[in-house]
């Protein structure tokens, strides 16, 4: 296969997607495909965490890969409105034939197209933005710059939230991060590495996050009630990381 290909290959009952042979770009366990396989993935819901329930009415995600994250809020959050932007229409086959994308675009659009061009042209606003776009190379170009981060900032409903996966690895996400805090006014934080070597970014818009330790306990346990999705290690990951103060997270 040449360095532009898309494999797919399994293991141990998990299917993975690859834009090279060097790191996996998405991942489903066959026996349940429409749970969060990678431990980036389900952190970058937790923005169940942080907000209340009914939410996110609608969702955007920058990156179909194999559509782990559109799979699980469609199934999963049945009120959700989601629209995939993805750049390859060969990745969008691939998510439908091999990972169980479901066909229906009343609750679930793909739009082929640049992400970034999407973010400046597109008039809707969001209540949740996922930005998890790379080339084969592992780079994330122009989306991983202040004036997309902006985009994204205009495009939030008040009370939305952006998750951005950084794919730090050897060359780190700190950078990363600083653009994303010049462009959303420090209202941001990151998430240590996962061992995979993913960072998570979150950011708000116009209404701040301000919950209890206890209160966000409550809801990661509803949260795993009504999805199955197990928040639990991520408030672990806030607290070990310093985004608590005084046993409140508040950005």
């Amino acid at each position: 296969m040449n360095d532009h290909s898309i494999e797919i290959s399994e293991k141990a009952g998990v299917r993975y997607l690859h834009f090279s042979a060097d790191w996996i770009q998405g991942a489903m366990r066959v026996q349940h495909p429409n749970a969060l396989e990678l431990a980036y993935t389900r952190e970058m819901m937790a923005g169940l965490l942080l907000r209340e329930p009914p939410w996110p009415r609608n969702a955007l995600m920058i990156g179909l890969g194999a559509g782990s994250l559109p799979k699980f809020i469609y199934h999963r959050l049945p009120g959700t409105r989601i629209t995939v932007v993805e750049i390859d229409p060969q990745v969008e086959i691939i998510a439908r034939l091999y990972f169980k994308l479901p066909d229906d675009p009343l609750r679930l659009r793909v739009a082929i197209g640049d992400g970034a061009r999407f973010m400046l042209q597109d008039g809707e606003h969001y209540d949740c933005i996922l930005v998890d776009g790379f080339d084969k190379d592992g780079k994330a170009g122009v989306l991983d710059t202040e004036p997309f981060y902006q985009a994204c900032r205009a495009r939030l409903s008040p009370d939305g939230l952006v998750a951005v996966n950084l794919l730090g690895r050897s060359r780190g996400f700190a950078a990363s991060a600083a653009r994303i805090a010049a462009a959303f006014d420090d209202r941001a934080f990151v998430f240590s590495s996962c061992n995979s070597g993913n960072a998570v970014a979150f950011a708000r818009g116009d209404a701040p996050v301000d919950a209890a330790f206890k209160e966000l306990l409550e809801r990661a346990e509803s949260v795993q009630r009504q999805t199955g999705l197990n928040l639990a290690p991520t408030l672990h990951r806030l607290r070990e990381g310093g985004h608590l103060t005084r046993d409140r997270l508040s950005f």
